[in-house]
């Protein structure tokens, strides 16, 4: 598998298996945002769009002025640690309502990702390395920003070396997935998706692992449903448990989103 190939090709010149070739008219949306502290916070806001909580065991907490758990480790590179803690901390106000064991971090886009007429294609990609050991649950993943459905998984790991690519909902009102076995996940890898407007209210979206198709879904009921972007380390849940005692770190650079104008 090649990183270099979704680096090296141009929106433009789009010609891969599954995916329509891009117009002429592309705009760049986010790119570079990982740079400083000062294009982070221009870009990205912290936390969960709804808060600090969600589906698995650990509460958000950064700020502008707490870097201990979001911060950028060096010029170009994000990092979120999730820590074991060992007080009690309540449970998530999200359901299903875990109890807290620990602090993490999330980060999510200013901008939306919304297919419509005006902007039928989009492309949404980064480079990650991600924690793949039981009770790590990281994510880069795009959803409802008014409600639920919709959502797209472009990186999940749920505590083994699998990636999961989701598409919720299908046209048959069920998840979609594209379940890929990864080498070494905690080394750089690329995670891709191309969505482009099918119909009047579906998109087709086909799925990239380094560069390389391994899937496409059609998304019912996404056109004109603005997009939260949102990555994020979560733990335990879905990703089994106990997890580490350790810290666990996940790391992205190059986070990339274009899109066409009709």
């Amino acid at each position: 598998m090649a990183v270099s190939a979704l680096g090296t090709r141009s929106a433009a010149g789009e010609a891969t298996r599954g995916a329509a070739a891009a117009p002429a008219a592309w705009e760049h949306v986010l790119s570079g945002t990982f740079s400083n502290y000062g294009t982070l916070e221009q870009a990205w806001n912290y936390l969960y769009p709804w808060g600090s909580d969600h589906n698995g065991t650990a509460r958000m907490y950064a700020s502008g002025t707490d870097h201990n758990h979001v911060y950028l480790e060096r010029s170009g590179v994000l990092a979120i640690k999730a820590t074991r803690i060992t007080w009690d901390e309540g449970n998530s106000s999200a359901d299903p309502y875990l109890p807290i064991r620990y602090h993490s971090g999330a980060i999510h886009a200013k901008e939306h990702v919304t297919v419509n007429d005006t902007f039928p294609q989009w492309e949404v990609r980064g480079e990650f390395q991600a924690p793949s050991a039981r009770g790590t649950w990281p994510a880069f993943w795009l959803t409802g920003a008014n409600s639920w459905p919709p959502e797209s998984d472009i990186l999940e790991y749920k505590g083994d070396a699998r990636n999961w690519f989701n598409t919720y909902k299908n046209t048959e009102g069920e998840w979609s997935n594209t379940i890929v076995p990864v080498s070494d996940p905690g080394g750089w890898h690329s995670y891709r998706a191309w969505i482009s407007k099918a119909n009047a209210t579906d998109v087709d979206i086909h799925y990239y692992l380094d560069g390389d198709w391994v899937g496409a879904h059609r998304g019912a009921n996404f056109v004109d449903h603005p997009l939260w972007i949102i990555i994020n380390l979560q733990m335990e849940g879905s990703s089994g448990s106990p997890g580490p005692t350790t810290d666990t770190f996940y790391r992205a650079r190059n986070l990339y989103v274009g899109r066409s104008r009709a």
